[in-house]
C-alpha cells in the first residue's frame, strides 16, 4: 500500500475514520492477508479508507446507519454502510482485497526495519471517544459500534481481529517487522436500545506505532 516513506526513528501515523448515526456485537471468523515485505531503513504505513499509493490524502472516510422508526423499534443490529472507495489494495498486485467498498473499509499497515537492534514490531491501535452525540447533547455509547473483518481467498487467521469499540484505546494487532497486513472492516450498530432522534456522530483514530 502506501509504500515507502521515510520516518523518523520513533515511527507514527494516524488515520481517522468518522461514524454516523442517524436515527428515523457480533463476532465472526477473521481473516486478513499477511505479507513478508523487503527488509528497508525504517517505516511504517497505515492506511484506513481511501488513500493514495505515494501518501495520505487526508480523507476521512464516513461509515454511517440511518434507521426508521420500525428498525428502531426492533431492536436488531443494523449493519453500516460505508463511503470509502476503495476496493484495491495499494500493495503489491493491485488485488480486490475488499470488493464491496460501499459496505467495508480497508485497513492496512506495514513495518519495515534493516537492523536487527531495530524494534522487533510495530503496535495497531484504535481510539474512540466514550459516546457518539447530537446537537442536542444526546449521546449513544461507542460500544454499540462493532466490526467484523474479512479478506477474500485468505486463509490466514485475522491479523486485525473482529471487535467492539470501547471508548477507550484498544490495541489492534502487533505486525512483526517486515510484514504487511491487510483486511477489510465492517461495522455493525448494536440498536440495543431506543434513542432520541438526531444524527449522532463520532470519530475514531486509528494509530501505528514503534518505541
Amino acid at each position: 500500500m502506501k509504500p515507502t516513506v521515510q520516518r523518523p526513528p520513533t515511527a507514527r501515523q494516524l488515520t481517522a475514520l468518522a461514524l454516523l448515526v442517524l436515527w428515523g456485537a457480533e463476532t465472526a471468523m477473521a481473516h486478513a492477508w499477511s505479507l513478508t515485505i523487503a527488509a528497508a531503513p525504517r517505516r511504517v504505513f497505515l492506511h484506513v479508507g481511501n488513500g493514495t499509493y505515494d501518501g495520505d490524502i487526508g480523507t476521512v472516510n464516513l461509515v454511517t446507519v440511518s434507521l426508521d422508526t420500525a428498525q428502531l423499534l426492533s431492536g436488531t443490529p443494523q449493519a453500516m454502510t460505508s463511503d470509502s472507495t476503495q476496493s484495491r489494495s495499494l500493495y503489491g498486485d493491485n488485488y480486490a482485497t475488499c470488493p464491496n467498498p460501499g459496505t467495508q473499509v480497508m485497513i492496512g499497515a506495514s513495518y519495515r526495519r534493516d537492523r536487527n537492534n531495530q524494534p522487533a514490531s510495530a503496535t495497531l491501535r484504535v481510539t474512540s471517544p466514550a459516546n457518539l452525540t447530537n446537537a442536542a447533547g444526546d449521546t449513544i455509547p461507542f460500544s454499540q459500534i462493532s466490526w467484523t473483518v474479512s479478506a477474500p481467498g485468505s486463509s490466514v487467521p485475522g491479523v486485525i481481529p473482529a471487535g467492539t469499540f470501547n471508548g477507550g484505546t484498544q490495541n489492534l494487532a502487533t505486525i512483526p517487522a517486515n510484514r504487511y497486513i491487510e483486511n477489510c472492516h465492517t461495522f455493525r450498530y448494536a440498536n440495543s436500545a431506543i434513542r432520541a432522534a438526531g444524527t449522532y456522530t463520532g470519530q475514531v483514530t486509528y494509530t501505528l506505532t514503534t518505541p
